[in-house]
């Protein structure tokens, strides 16, 4: 009943997006959440308890967390946890929801390609679209190819090389180039070249929140060829400049 509501949601708001740090040993009360909330997890563990049943968000599960729902959470591994609040036009749940997730990156790269549209008011139908999306491949049977997978893993590893090429990822899958832009347009309707792009500056927006490393050094451990290279791109996709983006997001809780 509840994954059928979720097929039949519809969604008057997308609130925000944030990306939470959640410390290992971690315990809340959360009373009465005011929004709903779809959470997923980079990396760490959370364990949410409501009702007596409990509910752990991992990188391989997504959490819906439940409009004026009051639950108990702890934190079991420290990690990264990008949530987007949201309300609906009916009820959606008075629970949690835990969905298994087979490519967390596929969510992850529209969870940042919502973040940075919501820094406009213009886009408000490209925002809705993208969660749209989303819900639609969390209540589909159906999972992406596996063919794509080797590639995803690869990128996942070697996205922090700036020689990185469609030349070297077809050659680690042992396929042609034309096939793996194929099927990146018909997995994730976009070309391996922007894949690596989004994964490249949605490690730096984790890096530059946590603000533990200079900007120099996030365009190093992104893959970046130099810090201004870095910059200009950040810029043109998010609208701000690094040093921007790390005065607007302090990390926040759930």
């Amino acid at each position: 009943m509840i994954m059928n509501n979720l097929k039949n949601a519809v969604v008057t708001e997308i609130i925000n997006a944030i990306t939470v740090h959640s410390v290992k040993g971690r315990y809340e009360n959360i009373y009465n959440r005011r929004w709903y909330g779809l959470s997923f997890c980079t990396d760490g563990q959370i364990t949410y308890t409501h009702n007596g049943k409990s509910f752990v968000s991992d990188n391989k599960h997504a959490i819906i967390l439940p409009q004026n729902g009051s639950y108990t959470l702890y934190g079991n591994r420290e990690g990264l946890f990008p949530l987007i609040n949201f309300c609906c036009k009916d009820i959606l749940t008075d629970t949690f929801l835990s969905v298994p997730i087979e490519n967390p990156e596929i969510f992850m790269a529209d969870f940042e390609q919502i973040k940075s549209l919501l820094l406009f008011d213009e886009n408000h139908a490209k925002v809705m679209s993208i969660f749209y999306n989303m819900l639609h491949r969390l209540t589909s049977h159906t999972h992406t190819d596996n063919t794509i997978l080797p590639a995803l893993k690869f990128i996942e590893k070697n996205y922090n090389n700036p020689l990185l090429t469609n030349t070297l990822i077809a050659d680690e899958c042992n396929i042609s180039e034309v096939y793996l832009r194929k099927l990146f347009s018909k997995h994730l309707k976009t070309t391996p070249k922007q894949y690596i792009s989004d994964i490249r500056l949605q490690k730096a927006k984790h890096l530059l929140s946590e603000g533990i490393l200079k900007i120099n050094a996030v365009a190093e451990n992104c893959g970046f060829s130099n810090p201004y290279h870095f910059c200009r791109v950040f810029k043109e996709k998010t609208g701000l400049t690094p040093t921007e983006y790390i005065k607007q997001n302090k990390i926040s809780k759930i």
